[in-house]
């Protein structure tokens, strides 16, 4: 008689690979997605716009980027220790206002988990 607790067990180990690659996201995706952004923000060259480039955005402390004008709060969230990582990028692009009050950015957020997770996945390409 099988061990109905380990054939839980493998199965469980089987779709760990599937859940990790969900959670990678879709570059291809996420660029659709990135559309809603780029009336503000570029991110395949290192050009300040109505919003600062997003070009090599992971990694980089908030309110830093060279030559843009950004909110004190932004600054004031980057002296404070922001920086953009994927889990810091998920909470601000869900609810912009949310996270940083007193942001200049006026988006409304991203409510979509699978919109969130796709964008990451595309900006993670241009921060390399």
């Amino acid at each position: 008689m099988r061990n109905p607790i380990a054939a839980l067990s493998v199965s469980a180990l089987l779709l760990c690979p599937v859940a990790a690659l969900a959670q990678e996201g879709d570059a291809e995706a996420g660029a659709t997605v990135f559309k809603k952004c780029t009336a503000c923000h570029v991110v395949d060259k290192d050009q300040n716009r109505v919003g600062p480039s997003l070009q090599n955005i992971i990694g980089r402390t908030a309110g830093t980027h060279p030559k843009f004008r950004y909110s004190p709060a932004m600054v004031k969230a980057g002296e404070e220790g922001l920086v953009w990582d994927e889990a810091a990028l998920r909470d601000y692009l869900r609810d912009p206002r949310a996270m940083i009050k007193g942001t200049k950015m006026v988006f409304p957020g991203l409510k979509e988990e699978e919109d969130l997770t796709n964008v990451i996945a595309f900006l993670k390409q241009h921060s390399q």
